[in-house]
């Protein structure tokens, strides 16, 4: 397993693709165990032969329809109404509009993009620092994985055997206090450093506009009624929810709103396809990585070493905790969750442990990775967007992580969060 294991980090750290590392560490499984190389394909295909997995392509797609549909620029015009009177209320809009297209999107990297892409420029305009509007924008993107429907929890579900729409429903409330906490810390900090322009409030005008975004917004805002609502209802599964969630972006983009053209539909097909077909090659080949673990007996050998470590449960999510976010600095998250979670889900029920409760704990604590140097997604997606240089985004990021991390403990030790709405 060590050579496994070895030979998987030294492809990663020569900038092999993650899925090709993953690939190519397996087959020297395969090759030192005489097993026939059409094993190869047995196993990627049998991993992507999943109607749950078809939700992935599918709420990529939505994602795309409604960032050139008009659905995520009136998202943002809802949330600047509602907090930008107050000094740093433009950067609570971004974790407030984040949270709002997360409930539709799915994807943390598609809402660094699309929010990023129309925020930054605004709060340069008010004089907030780039490389704070670039940290803000990083870590409140990561909701787009913690709140429902997250294509990391259906990935998660997948691999596991864990109910997706009771990973949906424990995403809720964790997502929320994620978001609440990072609004309180960018306000304050904003106040402090004096970042950004001092807006007078005036209750009438503060109506009035509210109201203007919600007149604009309203049926953006439906969406996530309709998607989540026929989710917990019973009404359709997560898969058929994402085609649901299609349809409604493509008709609002085209009928409603009309942003959206009949021309434009094959660039962004096109678009979807191809971050779509990234991610799918990654599980594939993370699948046949996880045959290989299988064959080395590697769960119960890992499993074997934690409980001779410790028998207490608490102690073994410090150091899952621990473990996870060195892993998320330098591994891929969907890569992460189909290698490890067959892994430790099992080692985590042995301590008593809900695989749900658990889920959320790795997803939140993988989401963290999406923030933090070496590999972090967000963080590129987020000084591309702002121009500045990522050395430069680590002082006001240092705060930003400190505060998710503090969020990911008290997930972690009080799994009430995580399971109320599913009790």
């Amino acid at each position: 397993m060590a050579i496994l294991i070895l030979v998987l980090l030294s492809l990663i750290a020569i900038s092999v693709p993650i899925a090709m590392a993953l690939g190519m560490a397996a087959l020297i499984v395969l090759q030192e165990r005489s097993i026939p190389l059409i094993a190869i394909p047995q196993v990627v295909f049998e991993s992507l032969d999943s109607f749950t997995l078809m939700a992935l392509p599918l709420y990529v797609l939505a994602g795309h329809l409604m960032t050139a549909g008009g659905i995520a620029t009136r998202l943002v015009e809802f949330a600047k109404a509602l907090v930008s009177w107050v000094r740093g209320g433009l950067t609570a809009a971004v974790v407030l509009t984040s949270m709002l297209f997360a409930t539709i999107s799915g994807s943390s990297a598609a809402t660094a993009a699309a929010i990023g892409s129309m925020l930054i420029p605004q709060m340069e305009r008010q004089r907030y620092p780039r490389a704070f509007s670039a940290a803000v924008t990083a870590s409140s993107a990561e909701l787009g994985v913690i709140i429902p429907p997250s294509v990391a929890m259906i990935v998660y579900g997948v691999t596991t055997g864990t109910s997706i729409t009771e990973l949906f429903l424990a995403g809720f409330l964790p997502g929320l206090m994620i978001a609440g906490s990072l609004m309180a810390t960018v306000i304050a900090m904003s106040w402090v450093k004096s970042y950004g322009e001092r807006q007078s409030f005036f209750m009438p005008d503060w109506s009035r506009a509210v109201l203007r975004s919600m007149g604009r917004a309203w049926a953006s805002l439906l969406m996530p009624v309709l998607i989540l609502g026929g989710i917990f209802g019973g009404i359709f599964t997560a898969t058929e929810a994402a085609g649901i969630a299609v349809f409604y972006a493509l008709f609002l983009g085209l009928f409603v709103y009309r942003e959206l053209s009949f021309r434009q539909l094959p660039q962004i097909v096109a678009q979807a396809a191809v971050t779509s077909a990234v991610v799918m090659i990654i599980v594939a080949f993370a699948a046949m990585f996880g045959f290989s673990l299988h064959l080395l007996r590697a769960p119960q050998a890992i499993g074997a070493l934690l409980t001779s470590m410790t028998d207490d449960p608490l102690v073994f999510l410090l150091l899952v905790n621990v473990f996870l976010l060195i892993v998320g600095m330098f591994m891929e998250t969907f890569a992460a969750i189909i290698i490890l979670g067959p892994i430790l889900v099992p080692i985590a029920r042995a301590y008593g442990i809900e695989a749900t409760h658990f889920g959320i704990i790795m997803i939140v604590n993988l989401a963290v990775g999406m923030v933090t140097p070496p590999v972090g997604v967000n963080l590129f997606i987020a000084c591309g967007i702002a121009r500045v240089s990522m050395e430069k985004l680590m002082r006001p990021l240092s705060v930003l992580l400190l505060v998710l991390i503090v969020n990911l403990l008290i997930i972690t030790y009080v799994p009430g969060i995580s399971l109320a709405l599913i009790r």
